[in-house]
């Protein structure tokens, strides 16, 4: 129903809606998130190349947080609630319009420890879902008590961080983010219990999956940056093409293990559903990760690096066996049968053999081939119960 401004009721959608697909409100939306992780990306391999590697791990996983945290909670909502009538649309573009400030604030976070307009950005992007709850607590009807917890408990939480500034840098500060990124976690869990949002498996699942498409492209980027300093170099041509290669191999393989296991099985409960939406946090800062390291490792072969060639390559299987991991526990293993089970794990924690060995990041394409050739002639379990409604009330 269109109201006389030609606004439409923001009722919840129908969680089994035929044919739900991304908007390109939502694919757009995307593309301005990833400026922010390329930003966060650069800054991170600028300090592992300077060997400042706790301060660059903890400042990456500080703004990524703001970044994911923001992004999720914008498609969760979308996924229950989406109208894309003008006033939907606009408040989305000022959560985009957060994002570039986020962004422009990534350089003084790394640099001297400066949050004030990473916060900036991230308070913008905050309020505008406020605003989108609120408009949806109109006509949500049983979820109208959960979408005003959504709406207090992130307003309350944004007050919080803005008073976070004030705390000196330091051990303080990492404990005050803790705590207030422990809120933020908390305000779905808390939301939810009073009645569940009508999430769609397969629309939600596919935005994850597009948003993992992004951010592996970042490392196809680093693939090509490779084959440029390659034509640059006449002594490193070898093995910057060779890091070329196996950077778009592995990075295919990355592919291949994310999009095996059919993903809308993974969030039929709350549970499974959070336990999906979180431990996405460490998929997604693992491949925002992965292209830095692929700059790291460019650097360390070239000697433009304060790394050790070991320390360079770790930068490389790390990401990659985070990665792995945080899929194989969230889609795969409930999906698989026990030969998948045993190699996917296996074959992630032997990528982080690979930088003890003389042949660099070698190792961890033979590897990542194993586990697709696995994965490839043993499919994904039928699904058990296909016609069962969603149970979201097993917490």
């Amino acid at each position: 129903m269109t109201t006389r401004f030609h606004l439409t009721a923001m009722r919840p959608r129908d969680p089994g809606e035929p044919g739900r697909t991304a908007s390109t409100l939502e694919l757009f939306f995307d593309l301005v998130f990833v400026v922010a992780v390329s930003i966060a990306a650069v800054q991170l391999h600028h300090a592992l190349t300077e060997n400042h590697i706790v301060d660059g791990l903890t400042s990456y996983a500080l703004v990524f947080f703001a970044i994911w945290w923001a992004w999720m909670n914008f498609t969760w909502f979308a996924t229950s609630f989406g109208t894309d009538d003008w006033l939907y649309r606009v408040l989305t573009f000022v959560q985009m319009a957060g994002v570039l400030v986020l962004a422009a604030g990534i350089e003084p976070a790394y640099v001297d420890r400066d949050y004030v307009v990473v916060v900036a950005g991230y308070v913008i992007m905050r309020i505008a879902m406020v605003a989108q709850w609120l408009r949806a607590s109109r006509s949500a009807g049983e979820q109208r008590r959960t979408t005003q917890i959504y709406a207090g408990g992130i307003a309350f939480v944004q007050v919080l961080w803005l008073l976070w500034l004030i705390i000196p840098s330091g051990a303080a500060a990492i404990i005050g983010f803790i705590v207030l990124a422990g809120a933020e976690l908390a305000v779905p869990v808390v939301a939810e219990r009073q009645g569940n949002t009508p999430w769609h498996p397969h629309h939600i699942t596919e935005r994850y999956g597009l948003f993992t498409l992004i951010l592996l492209g970042e490392s196809l980027l680093a693939s090509s940056n490779a084959i440029i300093e390659a034509l640059h170099s006449d002594q490193e041509l070898a093995p910057l093409i060779s890091i070329a290669i196996l950077t778009f191999i592995a990075t295919a393989a990355l592919w291949w293990i994310y999009f095996w296991p059919p993903h809308h099985r993974a969030i039929g409960s709350l549970a499974t559903s959070l336990r999906y939406g979180y431990v996405h946090y460490f998929v997604f800062a693992a491949a925002g990760a992965f292209s830095a390291g692929i700059e790291v490792e460019i650097d360390a072969l070239t000697h433009h690096s304060e790394l050790t060639e070991t320390q360079a390559s770790f930068t490389v299987t790390i990401p990659i066996a985070v990665f792995i991991l945080g899929i194989w526990w969230i889609a795969i293993r409930d999906n698989a049968d026990r030969v998948v089970n045993i190699v996917v794990p296996a074959g992630a924690l032997l990528v982080l053999l690979d930088p003890v060995i003389p042949i660099p990041f070698a190792l961890t394409a033979v590897f990542l081939i194993a586990i697709v050739v696995v994965l490839v002639v043993r499919p994904p379990l039928p699904d058990s119960n296909p016609t069962t409604p969603l149970d979201r009330n097993d917490l």
